[in-house]
């Protein structure tokens, strides 16, 4: 019980969270009123992985289509098979996807370990829409979410948009480095 309670209490962006519910609320009507269509994901994402579900758990090749946004406006995720993705998909707690009609064009997504730590994934938003808030509502999802929410820290890591991020409230981390280890592809 204390735990719930506590978790009432948390704050979501600076605001209370019933707050954040009117705030998400409001998100929601401004991407309504640009057609744009935001989907939280079941976690690790069935439909979209495994049926390629898009908005009103319709078939739209959404797995070709996630595959083609990144490659074109995420360059850091270029050449990412099918294979690969079903499986970044399925070990993701969650996952955001923007649609403009049977577009894909916003993805986000996130792990967590639900009390520590997150941290967010390949935010991307197709580049004719940058500039429109879109990537803004992506990263409000995520952290709205339970299982990120409620987190102590919420970690991503960026080449191009640390700008971008600064204005949502991520600061950078000057008391701890960044170390990678990487593995030869097999």
């Amino acid at each position: 019980m204390p735990e719930q309670a506590a978790l009432e209490v948390q704050t979501w962006r600076g605001f209370s969270v019933a707050a954040a519910g009117s705030l998400r609320k409001y998100c929601h009507q401004k991407l309504a009123m640009a057609g744009i269509r935001l989907i939280q994901h079941a976690p690790g994402a069935p439909g979209l992985r495994w049926l390629g579900l898009g908005p009103g758990l319709k078939p739209t090749r959404g797995l070709l289509k996630l595959q083609r946004l990144l490659n074109k406006h995420a360059f850091w995720a270029q050449g990412r098979s099918t294979a690969s993705l079903r499986k970044i998909l399925a070990g993701s707690n969650v996952i955001i996807s923007l649609w403009r009609g049977k577009r894909l064009v916003g993805f986000g997504r996130a792990t967590s370990d639900g009390i520590c730590r997150a941290v967010l994934w390949d935010i991307v938003v197709a580049g004719d829409l940058q500039g429109h808030g879109f990537g803004r509502q992506v990263i409000d999802a995520l952290l709205a979410a339970p299982g990120i929410r409620g987190v102590e820290r919420v970690y991503l890591m960026t080449t191009k948009s640390q700008g971008f991020y600064e204005q949502l409230g991520f600061e950078n981390s000057t008391n701890q480095q960044l170390l990678l280890l990487k593995h030869k592809n097999n």
